[in-house]
């Protein structure tokens, strides 16, 4: 398959299957958005493969294990791994951070609960700090990694807060145990979407937690040039706009997760090409 072509599937499928990723990326030069959708294809498809109902998770394990024997110099000519091949020649795009995607879609085959924050953080780091640290080096500061990752698990643990309910139905809570315990809300309570003052108390908790983590991602902004910045800035709004959805709702995520307007995204891009 020619590059070229390749490209144009990984961008088409970034406009179709990104909740958030394809309005930033459109802030950026042609090379570095390509690139970064290379990066969201492959991301994707370990989230496709260790998310799909349909298949065992034995199955799963051989084909992230495909994934990865792809990664490191297996032939394989689909549209993500060329355009991916193309962009890793361009850009330092570390091999460890693609590896640590596809260890983070396995961990999702052998563990579906999290004792401590401290575990989950963990797990945070493979299947979204990681995605910040291989983002970062096309974006041209790689030496800014730390700030990356700390970005990447602040947006995942918003996805957590998101997708309690899709998560419950998938057999996979991520919600730490302890905190659970120490806020007196059960699994049953979960299953059966019940929003108590105490669901409330917890998911507050959860909600702090991740704005300081955004905050402290954040930082990377100012060491990005300006488009980057500009792209990085409107995740980092889109995000946090779907958790003041949230907390405006009471935290109650059993109806589905909040959705934002096309123009409620347009303005946030907007905001983020008007940073200084």
């Amino acid at each position: 398959m020619r590059v070229e072509e390749a490209y144009t599937q990984v961008e088409r499928l970034t406009r179709a299957r990104a909740r958030n990723f394809a309005y930033g990326i459109m802030l950026l030069p042609k090379p570095k958005r390509r690139a970064i959708a290379a990066i969201y294809a492959f991301a994707r498809e370990v989230d496709d493969i260790a998310d799909d109902p349909g298949l065992a998770d034995a199955e799963k394990r051989e084909r992230l294990g495909e994934l990865r024997a792809g990664l490191d110099g297996e032939a394989n000519t689909t549209a993500m791994f060329v355009a991916l091949a193309d962009a890793r020649r361009r850009y330092p795009i570390p091999a460890e951070a693609l590896r640590d995607l596809v260890d983070g879609g396995l961990q999702d085959t052998v563990q579906a609960r999290y004792a401590t924050f401290e575990e989950l953080q963990g797990y945070c780091r493979r299947v979204a700090g990681a995605v910040g640290v291989a983002c970062v080096a096309v974006y041209g500061a790689p030496e800014e990694r730390p700030r990356a990752e700390t970005l990447g698990v602040a947006l995942q643990l918003i996805n957590i807060v998101r997708d309690v309910a899709e998560d419950w139905t998938l057999g996979r809570v991520y919600l730490p145990q302890d905190e659970l315990a120490e806020f007196g809300v059960s699994e049953e309570d979960i299953a059966i979407g019940r929003c108590s003052t105490e669901w409330r108390a917890l998911m507050a908790h959860q909600s702090a937690r991740a704005r300081a983590q955004l905050a402290e991602g954040r930082t990377l902004l100012a060491r990005l040039d300006r488009r980057s910045a500009a792209c990085v800035a409107t995740f980092a709004n889109l995000y946090a706009a779907t958790l003041d959805r949230i907390e405006e709702r009471a935290y109650d995520v059993f109806g589905g997760p909040p959705q934002l307007s096309r123009l409620t995204k347009l303005r946030i891009v907007g905001k983020g090409m008007l940073r200084p």
